[in-house]
């Protein structure tokens, strides 16, 4: 059983955090612990500042070699007290990078399906064409926020039958995702193949995609998501590379997807993801078979000629299955309300009051097998991260909810 809030030395994810007193520093998780990557590599161009946007810009070989260094590093003991190190329990931990720009992608074949079924009864639930190119939007990189920082409850256009008001969602809810921070750049008008993601993209990220489902039920047709999903990204504190987590194989896709999408397997991580509401486990579920892997996504994101940059955020979309236990959003979860479920008690919810405690964490499985997914177990072996996140009344006058 995974030791939340324990990081292991295979994982040794980065983040940024504040001692009492100190600056912002770049720090790598051993255990429970943080370690001052400065007093380990030097460079405090790179890792005595507030992001770790510097660092993820030298490219694949200074990330192999620095990673190296904190193996070895973490090989020979890290107990507090030495120099640079110090309890994670005991700093602030910060948002990881500068977010460039943010993009979400609609990768989960299951979760497009269940919301097809659910927004569009009597219809085919994927529109033609899912299986052909990983759909996504561009969102807000400036309301991605870190792990611990509240969300308000967000206000906008919210149909009721024939009448039209504006005011907060009563239909608030989350979607489960995994997060992936870009690295090396590219040039713009340069599509980035498939087959250089490891070229390009650091690691990954535990991801929150909040969404109020009444403000986009009126507003997503024709444009998409747009004040349903702008309020509030939240991430994890820490970022894992890439080569501390084992990839498996995606499900086979039909039709075969065009030339620029191939990429060579294993296509996705072996990933395990919770989410408890006010200390109840709701959901566990897979990563390992999004439908659209995040090769493919960062190929198609560029295909068109848009760059990567330094910082830059993408998210898988909604990992979720076709049972309930295992949804990956409280749309989902109560079949869009329609199925208030039990947390104890008499307590029930369809989707998320004010007060309520989300708390979204990952882990890796001990032994990585395709017969994880949608499965129950408990949460994995390998502890990768957590996003908590408190649930605030909005702006406005007391919240009186809409009947759903």
């Amino acid at each position: 059983m995974v030791t939340v809030g324990d990081f292991g030395d295979a994982t040794l994810p980065y983040g940024v955090f504040r001692a009492e007193g100190g600056s912002p520093r770049v720090g790598v998780a051993v255990g429970g612990l943080v370690l001052d990557v400065a007093t380990v590599v030097g460079a405090p161009e790179e890792f005595v500042r507030p992001d770790l946007n510097r660092f993820l810009a030298r490219g694949p070989h200074r990330w192999k070699e620095v990673r190296k260094a904190l193996q070895e590093r973490a090989a020979s003991g890290v107990s507090p007290g030495q120099e640079g190190v110090h309890r994670i329990a005991d700093v602030q931990m910060m948002l990881p990078v500068e977010v460039a720009d943010f993009v979400d992608f609609f990768s989960g074949i299951e979760h497009a399906t269940n919301a097809g079924r659910i927004l569009r009864p009597g219809e085919e639930p994927l529109k033609p064409n899912y299986r052909y190119l990983p759909a996504g939007y561009h969102g807000r990189a400036g309301t991605v926020v870190v792990s611990g920082t509240d969300v308000v409850r967000p206000e906008g256009q919210i149909r009721h039958g024939e009448h039209v008001t504006v005011g907060p969602s009563a239909r608030l809810d989350f979607e489960l995702e995994l997060g992936y921070v870009v690295g090396t750049p590219s040039t713009q008008g340069v599509p980035v193949p498939a087959e250089d993601f490891r070229d390009h993209v650091f690691g990954v990220v535990v991801l929150v995609d909040w969404s109020a489902r009444d403000i986009q039920a009126w507003e997503y047709q024709p444009l998409g998501p747009f004040l349903a999903k702008s309020f509030a990204t939240t991430i994890s504190p820490w970022v894992v590379p890439l080569d501390a987590l084992p990839w498996v194989d995606g499900p086979v896709q039909r039709p075969a997807v065009l030339d620029y999408l191939n990429t060579p397997e294993p296509r996705n991580p072996a990933v395990e993801i919770e989410v408890e509401l006010n200390g109840v486990v709701i959901s566990r579920v897979s990563a390992a078979g999004l439908y659209w892997s995040p090769a493919q996504q960062m190929a198609h994101m560029t295909r068109g000629g848009a760059s990567l940059r330094t910082g830059d955020l993408y998210g898988t979309g909604t990992i979720s299955s076709h049972d309930p236990s295992s949804a990956g959003s409280l749309l989902e979860i109560s079949w869009g309300g329609e199925r208030p479920f039990r947390l104890s008690g008499d307590e029930t919810r369809t989707f998320l009051e004010d007060g309520d405690v989300v708390i979204v964490r990952a882990s890796v499985p001990g032994e990585p097998d395709r017969s994880l997914v949608g499965g129950r177990r408990p949460i994995g072996d390998r502890y990768i991260g957590e996003a908590r996140t408190v649930i605030r009344p909005a702006p406005s006058a007391r919240w009186h909810p809409h009947p759903s």
